[in-house]
C-alpha cells in the first residue's frame, strides 16, 4: 500500500474566508475542492514542504504558518498522513498557479461534501472555531 505525507495549508484571510482550489479532474479524488499543499519529499519538514507546495501550487510566500491538526485517512489504495497548516500570514495574492480553479469562501461556509473525505475533521473545527 502506497504511503504518503501530505503538507496542506489552510490560508485563511482576516475576514475569516479560506482560499480553496479545485483538483485536476484526473488527480485522485477529481474535481473535489481541496486546501492546497501537496507531498512532503524526503529530509523535507512538514513545514518546508508547505512553503514549497503553496509557492508552486498559489504563488504566495509563506511568512507565518501554524500547526492546525494533524491526521491519519486510509483509502483502499493508499494511507495518508496529513499536516494541516493555518496560514494567516504570506507575500503575494494566492491564484491557482497550476490553472486550477481557486476561491475564497467563508469558513463557517465550507461543506465537507465537496472535499475529500480526509477532510471532514479538519473542515468541522473550522465551521466550529472563530476567525
Amino acid at each position: 500500500m502506497k504511503k504518503l505525507q501530505i503538507a496542506v495549508g489552510i490560508i485563511r484571510n482576516p475576514q475569516g474566508e479560506i482560499f480553496i482550489t479545485q483538483r485536476a479532474a484526473d488527480a485522485h479524488m477529481a474535481n473535489k475542492w481541496e486546501f492546497p499543499g501537496g507531498k512532503i519529499e524526503a529530509g523535507e519538514t512538514p513545514e518546508a514542504a508547505l512553503r514549497r507546495e503553496l509557492q508552486e501550487e498559489t504563488g504566495i510566500v509563506v511568512t507565518s504558518a501554524t500547526l492546525f491538526e494533524t491526521l491519519e485517512y486510509a483509502f483502499t489504495d493508499r494511507h495518508i498522513s496529513l499536516w494541516f497548516f493555518l496560514v494567516e500570514s504570506w507575500e503575494g495574492k494566492p491564484w491557482g498557479k497550476e490553472g486550477q480553479p481557486g476561491r475564497w469562501v467563508h469558513q463557517q461556509a465550507l461543506e465537507a461534501e465537496a472535499f475529500p473525505p480526509a477532510n471532514e475533521p479538519v473542515i468541522a473545527k473550522l465551521r466550529r472555531a472563530q476567525p
